[in-house]
Parts: structure tokens; sequence; C-alpha cells
């Protein structure tokens, strides 16, 4: 399935040709819900169907990006800092803080190593807790549609570590936040075989642009 940012987890069938993938079509193995209710196969939207080319976008990034203010300014306190203590001194310093804060919009992100990467993220995760606590670290996993590596690295990682993590409702912004301050209660997607076992369906939502 792909794991980014899809809240239904369809499964897919791939297509590969001399080791490029070519097309992908809806997989058929989902478990009949009951003998009276029709078979809701195939599942799978159009933007799952066109995801391969995704592998092969010019866009693609598969490299670590990072603000070069920012990597510039650790790469300095890690010559002679731990990671932790580095991370510390950075966030420590108005002038340094604010000098890749204020670039936030206006681009200027640089090629860092994944191993600069992964040390800049535990460094600060550790300050964060060490400083603050645990629940200011906050987080968000695809729901539910988690992959092994997805449900690692981000829900399960928050829950270890007692962070916060957020649900779909705080990070897409295309749910009705009104539903749970109105009923107490987020809305889910609901299996669409389920729609049969139905009298009456009000279809309720917007098209805004």
């Amino acid at each position: 399935t792909h794991g980014v940012n899809s809240t239904g987890s369809c499964s897919w069938k791939i297509y590969v040709k001399s080791g490029v993938v070519t097309w992908e079509t809806q997989q058929t193995d989902y478990p009949r819900t009951r003998p009276g209710m029709p078979n809701h196969e195939p599942r799978g939207c159009s933007r799952g169907a066109s995801y391969s080319w995704y592998l092969y976008s010019a866009s693609r990034i598969k490299y670590p990006l990072v603000r070069g203010r920012l990597v510039k300014a650790w790469r300095e306190a890690r010559k002679t800092l731990a990671p932790v203590e580095a991370w510390a001194t950075i966030v420590g310093s108005p002038e340094t803080a604010n000098s890749y804060k204020s670039g936030r919009g206006r681009g200027g992100f640089v090629r860092a190593t994944w191993e600069e990467a992964c040390e800049i993220i535990a460094a600060a995760n550790v300050h964060t807790i060490k400083t603050w606590g645990p629940d200011r670290v906050v987080g968000f996993s695809p729901i539910p549609a988690m992959s092994m590596v997805s449900y690692a690295s981000g829900a399960r990682y928050l829950s270890l570590i007692g962070g916060t993590l957020l649900s779909f409702y705080d990070w897409y912004c295309d749910l009705p936040p009104s539903s749970p301050q109105t009923w107490g209660e987020q809305t889910d997607v609901p299996e669409s075989a389920d729609w049969y076992n139905s009298a009456y369906i009000i279809a309720w939502g917007s098209n805004v642009p």
C-alpha cells in the first residue's frame, strides 16, 4: 500500500517491467464482510493509482534537506559539543535561533547527510524532553494507513516516550473540525460496504476549491 497520507491504506498490485513500475491496479484480496452483502471490491482511489509516477518524479526528495542557517550552526556547534549540548546551545541563543526560524517560508534549504538529520532530530527530542517534558514532543502518523515504518517512527515512538500524538483532524485540512466540537466525537471514514445496511443516507459536505 501507499503509506504516505493515505487514510484508506488500500492494497495495490504493482506491475514492474525491467525494474520499472509501469502501472498499478486495485488489489482484490479483501475478505467478504458477510454473505448477504454485495462485494465491495475493488478499493483504491485515482491518487493511489497514479502514485507510482511519484517514484520517478523530478520533484521527489531523496535525501534530507535542512535550512542552511541551521545546518551551519549545527556543524559549528558539533565541532566541540555532543549532540544534545550542541542543540541546547543553538536554541539557547536568541540570535542563532532567530537566524533560522525567521527564514520560514523563504526556502534556503541545503542538502544534509542522513546522519546529521537523524542526530538533529534526536538531539532536539532529548533536549525538549529534559527541558519541558515529553508531552511537548508532538507528531503525527497517517491514520489508519500506517506502514510498519510509519507506525514505528511515528505513533509507536511517541507513545513510548510519552509524546503527544495528533489525530488526522489536527493534521489534514479536509475534515470537519466542527463535528467533535458539536457532538464530542470525530467523524471517521466508514466502510462503504455498510451503506447497504442503511435505510437513509445523508451526503453532507462541500466542494470548496
